[in-house]
């Protein structure tokens, strides 16, 4: 079965390469990857592409800057077979993950969305375990082996804390092209399309078997708006939103964990201090307003 691998591009160049060639590296090798470069300004890139010769490959370069969201939304465009992968850039899928992603796909044939076991590393390639992975590990449904989740468990969950590793995940082609991505969200965009997969009536495939590299940084673009309390802007607006439709959806256990979103708030907390050390007002501002509110 043809894996899709869509890969959304604007970037560091060497860690982006790491990414291709951990593709390239795949057990299984029936996939098709298509680079879709938002602009990122370097002349070489198109060239390296051609110089893979690899027909799996097909690369794009946007002609105006789409932003995360908008190249995300024209990834999911060249959709053509029955699983998808929306990878990050710089991050390092496993030999297995492309026959992990297809075995699991036959054997639960009712799950939508399929979380791999994921090592978190640096920018450097290293072993990372921040405080985030911490959380991340606290919230995660316990047990062990392929498991099945669904309905408003799953969904206060994830409203609880978000646990899932986008750019490691694989999909169910018609689920993620029917829901799609909101336009109006820059930041929770993946945790709003598995929440639409789940109020839906979709299911979630948690399993252990590790398949993927997910690589943190302090560089990358939700770092830089979480120091500046940007990005709390938007989780609060979410988070809002998810407590309206949860409710609607007579999920009343996950519309008071949105209302609430404790972990969101106390994010924003253990940023305080070196957001005013950087003398960030704005950011101070914004992130005492998200921690109150």
């Amino acid at each position: 079965m043809t894996v899709d691998i869509l890969f959304p591009f604007y970037g560091d160049v060497e860690l982006m390469k790491l990414a291709v060639q951990s593709v390239r590296q795949q057990s299984d090798p029936d996939w098709r990857m298509v680079v879709v470069d938002d602009g990122y300004p370097d002349a070489s890139i198109p060239g390296w592409f051609a110089s893979l010769g690899d027909d799996r490959i097909t690369y794009l370069r946007n002609e105006v800057n789409l932003g995360a969201n908008g190249n995300y939304r024209k990834a999911l465009g060249f959709v053509e077979h029955e699983l998808v992968v929306v990878m990050g850039a710089d991050d390092i899928m496993l030999p297995n993950y492309v026959a992990w992603l297809v075995d699991r796909a036959a054997r639960f044939p009712e799950a939508d969305v399929f979380q791999p076991g994921v090592f978190v590393i640096d920018e450097n390639g290293a072993p990372s375990r921040t405080l985030v992975e911490q959380i991340k590990d606290a919230y995660r449904p316990k047990g062990r082996g392929p498991r099945l989740l669904r309905g408003e468990k799953l969904a206060a969950s994830l409203l609880a804390s978000n646990w899932l590793y986008f750019p490691s995940i694989g999909w169910r082609a018609e689920r993620i092209t029917a829901v799609g991505f909101r336009e109006d969200y820059h930041v929770v965009q993946d945790l709003a399309l598995v929440l639409d997969i789940v109020r839906q009536g979709g299911s979630l495939l948690l399993d252990d078997t590790a398949a993927f590299l997910y690589r943190r940084h302090s560089g990358s673009d939700s770092s830089v708006k979480a120091l500046d309390g940007v990005r709390f802007e938007e989780e609060r607006r979410f988070f809002y939103q998810m407590a309206e439709e949860m409710a609607a959806n007579g999920w009343p256990k996950a519309a008071r964990t949105a209302r609430a979103h404790l972990t969101s708030r106390l994010h924003a907390l253990t940023l305080l201090p070196k957001a005013a050390l950087h003398r960030r007002t704005a950011g101070v501002r914004n992130l005492g307003e998200h921690l109150v509110r």
